[in-house]
C-alpha cells in the first residue's frame, strides 16, 4: 500500500491535533512595539510537568517502508522544525488500535508545526533534506505514557 502525501493544513489535520504556524494566528505587538506575539498556537494537554526538549532526527531513505505508529494517551506533543527545512507527518485517528487504512501523511513547511492530541497515532518524526532538530513540548512524569502497535504483516510505503 503506498500512501498518499498531502500538504498540511490546518483543517486536515484537525482531528488529529494542531497545526503550529504564524500564518492567520491571533497576534499583537508586545515589549514597546518592538515584537510580535503570534498567541496560543497549540492546545497543550497533559496531567504532569511540561518538558520543552531538542529532537535532532535524521533522514530515512525513501521510500519509507512504515512498521509501527505511536501514541501518548496522558498529554500531547508537539514539534516545531528548527532549521526551517520540510518534513513529512504521519498520523491516524485515536482509538485503542489503527489499521493502514487509517493512516494519512502530510508534508509540513520549514515553518509548520504540529501538536498531536493526547491518543493520537503518529509515526516518529520523518526529516527530509538533512538531519534536523526540532523543538519538542510534551509531558514528563510518572507513568508510562508511549504505546505502540506495529504493522508485521503489511507493506505500507511512504514514498517522495
Amino acid at each position: 500500500m503506498k500512501l498518499e502525501i498531502t500538504p498540511l493544513t490546518k483543517e486536515a489535520f484537525a482531528a488529529f491535533g494542531d497545526v503550529i504556524e504564524t500564518d492567520g494566528a491571533q497576534n499583537f505587538e508586545i515589549n514597546n512595539g518592538s515584537t510580535v506575539r503570534y498567541h496560543d498556537l497549540a492546545n497543550i494537554e497533559t496531567d504532569a510537568k511540561v518538558l520543552v526538549n531538542i529532537f535532532r532526527a535524521a533522514p530515512l531513505d525513501y521510500p519509507v517502508s512504515v512498521k509501527m505508529v505511536e501514541r501518548h494517551p496522558k498529554g500531547s506533543q508537539a514539534f516545531f522544525p528548527l532549521d526551517n527545512r520540510p518534513y513529512l507527518v504521519l498520523v491516524a485517528p485515536k482509538g485503542e488500535t489503527v489499521a493502514a487504512k487509517d493512516l494519512r501523511a502530510f508534508t509540513a513547511g520549514g515553518r509548520q508545526g504540529v501538536n498531536y492530541h493526547a491518543g493520537t497515532w503518529h509515526h516518529p518524526v520523518l526529516a527530509l533534506e538533512a538531519v534536523s532538530d526540532f523543538l519538542v513540548i510534551d509531558r514528563g512524569g510518572e507513568g508510562e505514557n508511549c504505546d505502540e502497535i506495529y504493522f508485521d504483516a503489511e507493506d505500507i510505503r511512504l514514498a517522495l
